[in-house]
């Protein structure tokens, strides 16, 4: 049977509408733009699979640009992280390419279009200048400096640039049209003169390009055929195309401007501010911190390349904003870690289990699978003693017939070891549990093929030998705010829904075998959810950082 042809997306459609009409398969070029004022976060992320997997498909240049114009905002540990996020995520950029290498060249297109009276330098306050913008439904006005002579605009944009003139008191202004119904259209500000080091070109330039118009060019610069952005930028694109017509020269590629919507995920705000102001305010530590929705900060939870890149391939690109619920992009990070994570046991709340009939002084190694989902994964051994670890959770001195756990006067198993029943506790003087004890069948050892251990018991709990486990810190991330549009409300804070059990630290048991475990490893804790080790973690002082449940318990709440 034929397989079944994948259908395309709109942005694909409109690449093979092109191809058939403006464009040669081999000029096709993609660029990836992001501005060096943050790091990038999941709502990148699918931009950055949907342009560099357009430049997979279509084998095709894609490079990675840098709009780095506003050297206020801008420095190169965001550069940097870039880079860095974009790699991890499998991707390779044709180009490393730089708004600010044309710094020269968009200057000299300006100066020609001042010549060609398409450009004047305007001396007007700000608040002015927004003022004669007009409204939608009002015309602007035009400024008083619109018709200054050419001679006067090429000598005071050149004491801009060389820092002659005070910071702020002109700008450069492209002469279209005050009355266009399109506001953006109304003579927009080309530069603006800022006094400022730049982190790459320092101190040589006192002027910088406004985004619309050093990005279009940069585009043409670069060659590129498609620029893809979100739908804010849906009413920038007459401008984009009215500033590549002032530079165009035939036989060049011209630049097409289409857009997507961008990406919107529940209870997570994707606003670059917004995400700086958690940052610089302690609500979290870091730009990576595990609760932010940052490629760096997914990457240091746990999340894994793969099911970024099949959460982006799934959303797909659409025309219209949507909200994703944010339990698909937790399914797929569940479904790539079901399949590759090891098995691992671990107590977070625990309470000591003794066997009162197992040997005192005894120890034995027991074999453990790895991963039930992997063949090739093999298995381990774990040890086995009198005393153990188990969650306090699990254990209910009297219990109804609905609870599969560890109840007195009746059977479990512990996973990969023996049924155990329940005996009597110990309390301390407030009533609360110190020891569960219980006896075990020496013949019910898993695997050992005897009768007693094909024996059908209701549940099977986790644990660890108390001998043996080693203590970690384990920091169990959640969502870090708890309604689903958190940056919704006109009338609140988005901090004011900030989750306060967004993050819970706890001393957990571990079996011995983990004290070997790198930063970034992953692992299934059974029965608990997915972890990955910290990147802060060392021998000396183990951290884990939960990257999910096991199931969706959100949904559940919800429901």
């Amino acid at each position: 049977m034929a397989e079944e042809k994948k259908s395309l997306n709109f942005i694909e459609q409109l690449i093979e509408e092109d191809l058939r009409k403006d464009f040669k398969r081999e000029e096709l070029q993609f660029r990836f733009p992001p501005e060096p004022n943050g790091y990038l976060h999941i709502g990148h992320a699918k931009s950055i699979c949907l342009n560099f997997g357009l430049g997979l498909k279509y084998d095709a240049p894609v490079n990675l640009r840098f709009d780095d114009t506003n050297p206020i905002k801008e420095e190169q540990e965001y550069v940097d992280a870039i880079k860095e996020d974009v790699k991890w995520l499998g991707f390779e950029w044709s180009k490393e390419c730089y708004a600010s290498d044309y710094f020269q060249q968009l200057y000299n297109w300006s100066v020609e279009m001042i010549r060609n009276g398409d450009a004047y330098v305007d001396s007007q306050p700000s608040a002015a200048i927004a003022e004669q913008k007009g409204t939608p439904t009002t015309p602007g006005k035009n400024s008083p400096y619109r018709d200054r002579s050419i001679e006067e605009n090429l000598e005071l944009f050149r004491k801009m640039k060389d820092g002659e003139t005070t910071e702020g008191a002109h700008v450069l202004r492209a002469k279209i049209d005050m009355a266009s119904k399109n506001m953006l259209m109304r003579d927009p500000i080309m530069y603006r003169s800022l006094h400022k080091k730049h982190h790459r070109t320092g101190s040589d330039w006192m002027i910088y390009p406004l985004y619309d118009w050093a990005h279009g060019q940069s585009d043409y610069i670069e060659g590129v055929t498609h620029s893809f952005c979100t739908l804010e930028f849906v009413m920038h694109r007459e401008l984009y195309e009215w500033f590549l017509e002032k530079v165009y020269e035939a036989g060049r590629v011209k630049p097409k401007q289409r857009e997507f919507a961008r990406l919107n995920l529940s209870y997570t705000i994707m606003s670059k501010r917004k995400l700086a102001e958690l940052v610089n305010k302690k609500i979290v530590s870091s730009w990576d911190d595990p609760r932010m929705p940052t490629i760096s900060g997914l990457r240091r939870r746990g999340y894994t390349p793969a099911s970024i890149r099949k959460f982006a391939e799934t959303i797909g690109v659409a025309k219209r904003e949507n909200v994703i619920d944010v339990s698909l992009l937790e399914f797929f990070i569940r479904e790539d870690l079901n399949k590759t994570a090891p098995r691992v046991m671990a107590v977070l709340d625990p309470v000591k289990l003794v066997i009162t009939n197992y040997p005192e002084g005894e120890e034995e190694w027991l074999q453990a699978e790895n991963n039930p989902e992997d063949e090739s994964a093999g298995s381990r051994e774990i040890p086995f003693s009198r005393e153990l670890y188990i969650e306090k959770e699990d254990f209910k001195e009297e219990a109804n017939r609905k609870f599969f756990r560890l109840t007195l006067g009746k059977e479990v198993r512990l996973k990969n070891a023996f049924i155990i029943k329940g005996e009597s506790v110990v309390k301390n003087a407030d009533g609360e549990i110190t020891e569960i004890h219980c006896t075990y069948d020496p013949k019910s050892r898993s695997g050992s093929g005897t009768e007693e251990s094909m024996r059908k018991v209701k549940g099977t709990l986790h644990w660890v030998s108390a001998k043996h486990a080693i203590e970690a810190e384990v920091r169990l991330y959640d969502r870090l705010f708890n309604v689903e549009a958190p940056d919704a409300d006109k009338e609140k804070d988005y901090m004011e829904f900030l989750n306060p059990d967004s993050l819970n630290v706890v001393t957990g048991y571990l079996e011995p075998g983990l004290k070997e475990a790198k930063p970034l490893d992953l692992f299934q804790f059974q029965r608990l959810g997915y972890f990955n080790v910290d990147k802060d973690s060392n021998p000396d002082h183990l951290i884990f950082n939960r990257t999910v449940g096991l199931r969706d318990s959100w949904g559940s709440k919800n429901k």
